[in-house]
């Protein structure tokens, strides 16, 4: 007799703390929930004008190979990043999504009783990996505008201190760390402290006081500068991430990192992508023009928010935020709710083309006023 039941099957420990990452709702689960044929997503960051043109042609024209496995190294891809920011190959490691480099970090670096510093609120993927290997988390809150301190950064390390992340723009708020800020706090970590320098955003800066990280790794200091081709190159779908750092860190990294771990359709879409200069500089001006037109508009109904150097605004609604976020919702407007960085009075709404964002303005309009109707 078998008397082997699934509750005897127990996993870590530390996973009843820990929380699956909630993504924004996807449009087909909109549509299909609600019964609604038009549905407009601002809510995961993605690029409004679509896939990298050289990206689609690059992935179309080797579909007919998908029978063989990928370059397990990524050498034609390592390579092109390499020329693109004038690094050397072995200085780039390709993975599946920033993501899966933010985990891997966690797997290479940290033991159980070690600390990772994060300011917050941020992305939580770097909570996630450590507390995957039973790492501490120690959270550093942003000051007023959540603007960076570093003395408050400083004072959370200390000789347990593993990792440091800094995604800047920060994620969901997209306000960065200055430039002068940031090298400052380089000099003044100890020398055990591995920082991870998240720029999925970077593309999007216009401030001229913004440093993305790459000088820092060109001038020999203990930093990894991880970066997307989800964003600024619209390859979400395809997952491609990469980072950028001195030889000896990533050599560790490749220890535990999987083979295969980047498809071959991957590969080729984003080895095409990064030379896709004109598709690049066209997000980044619709995004600078469509941050101009959702500040005004927000500013007409008198909502508050927080300026961006990202393809996102961090927005206030106050108690409603919620109530807001699912009557925009049953409206075929998707935005991402607060809640998930314990912004509970916020959505974070992306940045979308001109129509999208007349679109969400008018229904957020009429929300609030069908509100101030039933108050009277």
């Amino acid at each position: 007799m078998n008397n082997r039941t699934m509750e005897t099957i127990r996993p870590r420990s530390v996973l009843s703390e820990m929380k699956p990452y909630s993504p924004g709702k996807p449009i087909w689960e909109v549509q299909r929930e609600l019964g609604i044929e038009k549905v407009i997503k601002l809510a995961s960051n993605e690029n409004p004008l679509g896939p990298s043109p050289m990206a689609i042609s690059a992935i179309q024209s080797y579909v007919s190979d998908i029978h063989r496995y990928p370059d397990a190294d990524t050498v034609d891809l390592r390579a092109a990043i390499a020329k693109k920011y004038d690094f050397t190959a072995d200085q780039v490691l390709v993975t599946n999504g920033a993501d899966e480099l933010i985990t891997l970090i966690s797997e290479t670096f940290l033991e159980p009783g070690d600390e990772i510093v994060v300011p917050s609120p941020t992305f939580s993927e770097y909570e996630f990996g450590a507390n995957l290997m039973g790492a501490r988390v120690v959270e550093v809150p942003l000051r007023e505008n959540y603007s960076y301190e570093i003395q408050d950064i400083l004072a959370a390390v200390n000789e347990k201190t593993k990792l440091l992340y800094i995604c800047s723009p920060n994620n969901p708020t997209g306000t960065y760390m200055k430039k002068q800020d940031l090298h400052q706090l380089m000099d003044q970590l100890p020398s055990q402290v591995l920082v991870i320098f998240d720029g999925a955003y970077s593309h999007f800066v216009t401030a001229d006081d913004y440093c993305d990280g790459l000088e820092l790794v060109r001038s020999g200091y203990p930093i990894i500068v991880t970066q997307t081709f989800s964003k600024i190159y619209g390859l979400a779908g395809i997952r491609v991430g990469y980072g950028i750092a001195a030889p000896a860190i990533l050599q560790h990294i490749r220890q535990v990192k999987e083979p295969f771990n980047v498809n071959a359709l991957a590969q080729v879409g984003a080895t095409a992508a990064i030379l896709d200069d004109a598709h690049v500089e066209a997000t980044r001006s619709m995004n600078a023009a469509g941050r101009e037109q959702l500040y005004e508009g927000l500013e007409l109904l008198g909502i508050g928010f927080t300026r961006s150097m990202s393809n996102f605004v961090l927005i206030e609604l106050g108690p409603d935020a919620k109530s807001i976020y699912d009557q925009l919702m049953g409206k075929g407007i998707i935005v991402r709710y607060g809640a998930g960085w314990n912004l509970p009075l916020h959505v974070r709404i992306s940045i979308g083309t001109a129509e999208e964002q007349n679109a969400f303005l008018a229904a957020l309009r009429e929300v609030l006023d069908a509100a101030a109707a039933r108050s009277i």
